[in-house]
């Protein structure tokens, strides 16, 4: 079973192979990434190393975490597994944001009951909207 370790508090600066060569000793045992900004290709601050075992994984926490490379102190974690979308949905945390295909935009302050309805007027307003209609009507009217 592998194990997924984040490495933390990268510099800005630091290059993949830089960031590979701290870990070459470990060779084939341990892939590494690099997270790296779109725009600008420089590091996020952060990678991550995968390695084969648990007993290699507590082996790198403990001779890198706090290691000093190039002025910084790295912080060395197991990294958290990343979550399903479905698995969170089944387990009632927030659903993903992205609308389904041919769904139309919502505004600010709809519910999905009023979203899915025609325009509808808020209850609470109705009157207001037909004093506001009727006031309309008569100006065009006398336009």
């Amino acid at each position: 079973m592998s194990v997924r370790l984040y490495i933390g508090n990268l510099p800005k600066e630091v290059e993949k192979q830089e960031f590979e060569d701290v870990f070459a000793e470990y060779g084939e045992a341990a892939s590494m990434k690099l997270i790296t900004d779109r725009k600008t290709g420089k590091c996020r601050g952060f990678g991550f190393v995968t390695v084969k075992d648990d007993e290699l994984a507590d082996q790198i926490i403990e001779k890198f975490n706090g290691y000093e490379f190039k002025e910084t102190t790295l912080k060395i974690e197991k990294a958290l597994p990343r979550a399903k979308a479905k698995a969170d949905e089944a387990e009632g945390s927030a659903p993903s944001r992205r609308a389904p295909k041919g769904a139309k935009p919502r505004r600010a302050g709809d519910t999905p009951e009023t979203a899915t309805t025609a325009a509808q007027p808020d209850p609470r307003w109705a009157s207001e909207l037909e004093k506001l209609k009727s006031l309309l009507a008569a100006q065009t009217a006398n336009s």
